[in-house]
């Protein structure tokens, strides 16, 4: 690997790890800590490829990069930053990163990246183009409402950022109270179409003789003012949002593939095509793949729908997140006028040991709550138990050492009835008896790794089960298995 690579982060230790790697990987290496040497360096024509932290003493590197892109274009910028939020992640691509990286970061990873984009500059001079993205976005943190620093949501804002400058149809895959309408929401107000209609249809909520007039309207022969405009008409030019597709009807997936593949339809009742262009984004908090052996879901328009996957985790599976999405809560509920709260240390690891059936639907109406019953400007410890206590009468945890007489069967009923509870008096979504099998399965799979330290034989004789099965459940449920040491 041959070429010149800058280094600009105010943190001395980042600069020294990123120069020796580099420098052992057959690089030339130059670093600084200011965004000042940085400019002087990069305008008198230095470097090959520009490894950069966003946050300087004396600026913000992503303020100087589109004027950097202007004079070397074809200079890949990586950029690295502990500001790890989705907004860091689209201003990154904004200004024409090449690469983001959110910290702490696995320094292979990096060197990859500096060595592809070395690479890269070998190729074609019209390769370049494609990183550039072009969308204007606000610089203030707060304008999105996607919480959350783990890396697993990381990963969800980086596609989120590169989807940014297309029209790709986008379907959002993740459990009841996950935030697939604020991905959907985000990819919209975001993107190239934000200026366009943004319709949202809940397929879930509609009668099933009346989604096809919501989706595509219905004609009168007698009356031009009794017209219904469905919501594809509505969208035109713009995005629509098929909240749970899986509960669309065979008859009305026939029409929607239609609509992905001619880019037309006709109103219910009606003759003359109508000519649309419209985005299409969805979100299912089921397995369509499932729902495709099994002859309820159609193959060709599960893969028109899927041309992007973006999957949102369960918030037990980012529990480190769960301080920031308080904090958040906090502050909405006092913009909303509920009250001005804060929340002590002990409460919040007490909400991160709870099993949040809901996700984070769930923890914001437990936060809401809280703001509104705690007398005192403190929530407390205390406050948190008695909550918990009344309303779960199980502390709402599988962990807590209250429930240890109770028959499992009690607990799970107790958890079911939370969930039924949240939906208050809507019926949840369809498929809740697999949704219910794969809750379980999950920590049951997974606690059992993390007892036999990841080896997958002893796993397989403690649940009675083969071997291949599971290993085909560790992959459909997406469990990260580790050798050697406690997982859980």
């Amino acid at each position: 690997m041959e070429g010149t690579i800058i280094i600009a982060d105010d943190d001395k230790s980042v600069r020294t790890v990123l120069a020796q790697a580099l420098t052992r990987a057959g690089c030339k290496v130059r670093s600084t800590g200011t965004i000042s040497t940085l400019w002087h360096w990069l305008d008198d024509g230095e470097g090959d490829v520009l490894v950069t932290d966003v946050m300087m003493p004396d600026g913000d590197a992503l303020d100087i990069i589109p004027v950097l892109r202007r004079k070397r274009p074809k200079l890949p910028v990586i950029i690295m930053s502990a500001q790890n939020t989705v907004m860091t992640a689209i201003r990154a691509n904004e200004a024409g990163a090449y690469q983001y990286f959110p910290k702490p970061f696995d320094i292979k990873e990096v060197i990859q990246s500096v060595a592809k984009a070395l690479k890269n500059l070998k190729m074609a001079a019209n390769d370049q183009d494609k990183l550039s993205i072009n969308f204007s976005v606000s610089n203030q943190q707060t304008s999105l409402p996607l919480i959350g620093k783990s890396a697993i949501m990381q990963d969800v804002y980086r596609i989120m950022a590169r989807l940014m400058s297309t029209d790709l149809s986008v379907l959002i895959s993740g459990s009841s109270g996950t935030g697939k309408e604020l991905v959907a929401t985000a990819l919209h107000k975001f993107g190239q179409r934000k200026s366009k209609p943004f319709i949202k249809v809940n397929i879930a909520t509609l009668p099933v003789d009346q989604i096809e007039i919501e989706l595509f309207g219905k004609e009168s022969s007698h009356n031009l003012d009794n017209e219904f405009l469905g919501k594809f008409e509505q969208a035109d030019g713009g995005t629509i949002f098929l909240d749970e597709v899986s509960d669309l009807s065979l008859i009305t997936q026939s029409r929607l593939l239609n609509v992905l593949q001619s880019g037309e339809f006709t109103r219910v009742d009606g003759i003359c095509p109508i000519k649309v262009d419209v985005r299409i984004l969805s979100s299912t908090n089921q397995n369509l793949k499932d729902l495709i052996n099994e002859g309820k879901f159609r193959e060709d328009l599960f893969y028109r729908l899927n041309v992007v996957p973006i999957h949102l985790p369960n918030l037990n599976h980012m529990v480190e997140d769960i301080n920031d999405l308080v904090s958040h809560f906090l502050d909405l509920a006092d913009q909303e006028d509920l009250g001005l709260k804060e929340i002590e240390p002990d409460a919040l690891n007490l909400l991160k040991k709870q099993y949040w059936g809901g996700n984070v639907r769930e923890l914001q109406n437990f936060v809401n709550r809280m703001v509104v019953l705690c007398k005192d400007q403190v929530i407390t410890l205390i406050d948190i138990k008695k909550e918990l206590q009344k309303n779960f009468s199980t502390d709402a945890n599988f962990h807590n050492q209250d429930i240890k007489n109770e028959r499992f069967s009690i607990v799970v009923e107790n958890h079911l009835k939370r969930y039924f509870d949240l939906h208050e008096t809507n019926l949840p979504p369809p498929g809740l008896y697999d949704r219910v099998i794969k809750e379980i399965e999950l920590p049951l799979i997974a606690l059992s790794l993390s007892a036999t330290r990841g080896n997958q034989l002893k796993t397989a004789n403690l649940l009675g089960i083969n071997r291949n099965t599971l290993r085909k459940k560790i992959k459909e449920l997406d469990i990260n298995v580790s050798r050697g040491r406690k997982m859980m």
